[in-house]
């Protein structure tokens, strides 16, 4: 009995391991979804599409491989140890009512021979340690579903406006009145504000926003575009005012690549019947076309330097064709010659479509090419200036 167990318990724990081997790759996986999710959360916040496309062909179809390996493993585990059990009160009845009619042992024998199996027996130790794997489990669940992470799309119209019609919309003026934004306290009590300030955006414009490190360019950016929420003052799109009922629609108007942004391994949300098409066309015009391809929307390869990253990047943010676009530090990680190329060509093509473009630039050599230059001192607007060079 001893032999056959063990040797029908292995089968079925093998099985067991190589589901739970299986789940366990499945999760690796997955966790690369939640990184790409916590890092590129800016990214799916301002394109709804993409965020609907992540959830539904990378974090549906990961969960669910996960929970069928997972549940496949446990139950060709419980199986196993079911199996042994059976064997062990097999035994047990073996011995009370075989023995005495082969052997004709005793009582005393027999009793002593059940009280030593069932001494051994493990039945509310299993039962123990499962309610343990469970209690983890709730406890886990707990503390996911505290981070408040939610894919869910806004489906429903706001104002008035549904989806499609708020990417369509033919704006006009983008205006922040007194704004406000403030990072909590650090240890020393000290916290960094931004505002309140006043900001006028009009449709076409091209725009440098010019300041130190720490001057608040990268916040701004973020309160523009509806990433983070204004703690006074308003934001209103032809005097429309953005708040939690239309925040989704007003971020569907705006295009970004940060500075520390996230690069997905695929056109995400983007369609289009003609995309490989086209982006095969801006891979050429980003000169990537040697180093990257595209087909059925998925990258060969994101394995390159920062700066092909960021054109890749801007490759997405292109193919988006949002009314504004942003752009915080794009060339810091270019050579001079797509730098060049950036601020003499690709800038002023996106311009003459009719885009609104916001930069975030120390290169001052290419100020004369914007509409205004706005420059941030400690979170406040403290000087703009139209069509000039830098000083």
């Amino acid at each position: 009995m001893v032999v056959l167990g063990a040797v029908v318990y292995r089968i079925l724990i093998g099985r067991a391991y190589r589901y739970l081997q299986r789940a366990r790759d499945t999760r690796d996986v997955l966790f690369q979804h939640f990184r790409a999710l916590t890092e590129g959360t800016k990214e799916l916040k301002l394109h709804a599409p993409r965020r609907e496309a992540f959830f539904s062909e990378r974090i549906e179809p990961a969960t669910g491989a996960l929970r069928r390996d997972a549940l496949a493993g446990v139950r060709h585990h419980i199986v196993a140890d079911t199996w042994s059990q059976l064997l062990f009160y097999g035994l047990i009845g073996a011995v009370l009512f075989a023995v005495p009619g082969v052997q004709g042992a005793g009582s005393q024998t027999l009793t002593g021979y059940v009280v030593a199996m069932l001494y051994v027996m493990t039945p509310v130790w299993g039962v123990m340690e499962a309610w343990s794997v469970f209690a983890q489990a709730r406890i886990s669940l707990t503390k996911v579903q505290a981070l408040g992470l939610s894919l869910e799309s806004a489906n429903t119209v706001q104002n008035g406006i549904g989806s499609q019609a708020a990417e369509a919309w033919d704006w006009e003026r983008l205006e922040l009145e007194g704004v406000k934004f403030a990072y909590a306290a650090d240890s020393d009590g000290r916290a960094f504000v931004l505002g309140p300030l006043d900001f006028t955006l009009k449709k076409g414009e091209l725009v440098f926003l010019v300041g130190g490190n720490g001057s608040g360019k990268s916040t701004f950016m973020k309160v523009m575009t509806g990433l983070y929420v204004p703690q006074a003052g308003q934001i209103r799109l032809d005097g429309r005012t953005v708040g939690d009922g239309n925040r989704e629609w007003y971020c569907r108007h705006c295009s970004a690549v940060f500075a520390d942004f996230y690069l997905f391994d695929s056109l995400l949300g983007l369609d289009a019947p003609d995309l490989d098409e086209r982006a095969g066309q801006y891979l050429a015009t980003l000169e990537l076309e040697g180093k990257v391809r595209v087909a059925n929307g998925v990258f060969s390869t994101t394995a390159l330097s920062q700066g092909q990253r960021k054109r890749l990047a801007l490759l997405t943010a292109f193919l988006e064709d949002r009314a504004i676009y942003v752009f915080d530090e794009w060339a810091a990680d270019q050579d001079p010659h797509y730098r060049q190329i950036f601020y003499e060509r690709l800038l002023p093509e996106l311009k003459s479509r009719g885009k609104t473009i916001v930069v975030i630039s120390h290169d001052d050599r290419y100020y004369s090419l914007g509409d205004r230059v706005v420059k941030l001192e400690e979170g406040k607007v403290t000087r703009e200036t139209a069509n000039v060079q830098t000083e």
